[in-house]
């Protein structure tokens, strides 16, 4: 048993969680999260079954996996997007049970028909005793991995006493940075402030109101910020970090965030939801460049791609082949580039664009075209060409509406002296619709089909 509740016991009457101006102290939420339990028996629902919970966090979705840690459950958390991928979810991760959660914090419980041979490895845990948690990737790059975590193991790293503070549960629910930041919180005795939207004036409006002291965020939900200025419209004289991950940060951006919130220290992290988040040192506040590693966590460069190994990993897919090697690194797929003790995330290795044998990375060429006037936002992708392999294609949102013509003019001639030929888009369109999906990245696909 992972005695997650006892650990949050001690903290009695501290405020563990705000939800629509409520607070829920850690008593009230340990009350929660044995009632639960309770449930949990009455129902039926013995330790080792997998349990879906769907929704956001909320007083209920956090007891509720706490209840399903100390139960050695295997919790299987989902959004509330993407529901039609959703059934087959399910089977993958052998769900039998599914908590239905409304905006509101209530709940239906329901049965989900499961027959079949149990998963090998989650057999391992349940002969193990140890509860587990139950991810999926955004499968932008093909069929969604379920990665099968002990929780255990994600609680190691919160061990040693962290500074409480007042955060906000900016990533999903289903996120493994999510989970990584409700665990981290609560076991520090910090609050959680959850938001009932993720837009930029509703997150900094929570901030101002609730005190927030450390936003966990991504690079695309600071750039919309900014360029709505929503950060001028309210307090935010409260925090005093912003960490942000989960996609490479333009560096225009980190600098106008730099500019723009003088008093606030940002914090680059590094993770993948197969590993955990590894702990980083940034260069400099306005620098991309980081460390990478420290306790329980080895870090090497090979082939141009940064390589991990961890005992904090996952047990494995469950619908996929083992990524470690027989030595148990991982190939983390990200290129990088290499000064010293630092290193510097390029991006994806599957994003790589090959024009005629060269290779460009999406996020240089956003990061120039970031600077081009009335450009909100881009997209950069490679369409295939039967001439170069590959063409560079840039999807621009517009601040305010101009003709696409005086648009392609532009950022072709904004580029010239500021990218090598190669790397300048042959092709610009322009969108009215988001390029960001729901957990606020970018939302890239192996090809561009324009």
């Amino acid at each position: 048993m992972s005695n997650l509740k006892a650990r949050l016991e001690q903290f009695g009457s501290r405020p563990a969680l705000v939800f629509r101006g409520s607070t829920i102290s850690y008593a009230e939420l340990c009350e929660r999260a044995h009632a639960f339990t309770t449930l949990l028996t009455s129902e039926g629902i013995a330790p080792g079954e997998c349990v879906a919970l769907r929704g956001d966090f909320s007083p209920n979705t956090v007891a509720l996996l706490i209840a399903l840690a100390d139960n050695r459950g295997i919790a299987v958390p989902l959004g509330r997007s993407a529901r039609a991928q959703h059934a087959s979810w399910l089977e993958i991760a052998q769900v039998t049970r599914l908590f239905d959660f409304n905006e509101d914090d209530t709940w239906s419980l329901s049965r989900v028909p499961w027959r079949g041979d149990a998963n090998p490895l989650l057999s391992q845990l349940r002969s193990a005793g140890r509860a587990g948690i139950v991810f999926f990737s955004s499968g932008t790059s093909g069929t969604p991995k379920a990665m099968l975590h002990a929780v255990d193991r994600i609680l190691e790293k919160f061990t040693r006493p962290r500074e409480p503070r007042r955060t906000l549960s900016f990533l999903l629910l289903d996120h493994a940075g999510g989970i990584n930041t409700l665990f981290g919180i609560l076991t520090g005795g910090g609050t959680l402030v959850a938001p009932e939207g993720r837009t930029p004036e509703s997150i900094c409006a929570l901030i101002q109101e609730h005190r927030v002291e450390l936003l966990p965020t991504t690079p695309t939900f600071l750039n919309v910020m900014l360029l709505a200025e929503a950060h001028k419209r309210y307090d935010l004289s409260s925090l005093r970090l912003i960490t942000y991950g989960t996609e490479p940060m333009p560096e225009s951006t980190l600098k106008a965030v730099h500019r723009a919130l003088p008093g606030v220290r940002i914090k680059q992290t590094y993770g993948l939801s197969e590993l955990g988040a590894l702990a980083t040192r940034s260069e400099a506040d306005d620098s991309l460049w980081i460390q990478i590693g420290g306790e329980g966590y080895e870090a090497k460069v090979e082939g141009g791609t940064l390589r991990v190994r961890t005992k904090m990993a996952m047990l494995g897919y469950l619908n996929a082949p083992s990524p470690f090697d027989a030595e148990g690194w991982m190939d983390t797929g990200d290129a990088v580039e290499v000064r010293g003790d630092y290193v510097r995330v390029l991006g994806r290795q599957s994003e790589l664009i090959n024009v005629g044998g060269q290779k460009v990375f999406p996020q240089e060429v956003e990061n120039v075209i970031l600077g081009v006037p009335n450009v909100k936002d881009v997209l950069v992708q490679g369409r295939a060409s039967p001439v170069v392999g590959q063409v560079v294609v840039a999807t621009v949102q517009l601040a305010q509406p101009e003709p696409a013509d005086e648009v392609r003019k532009r950022v072709r001639e904004f580029c010239k002296d500021k990218l090598d030929a190669f790397k300048i888009p042959a092709i610009v369109t322009v969108t009215e619709g988001d390029l960001s999906n729901e957990r606020m990245k970018k939302a890239r696909t192996r090809t561009a089909h324009v």
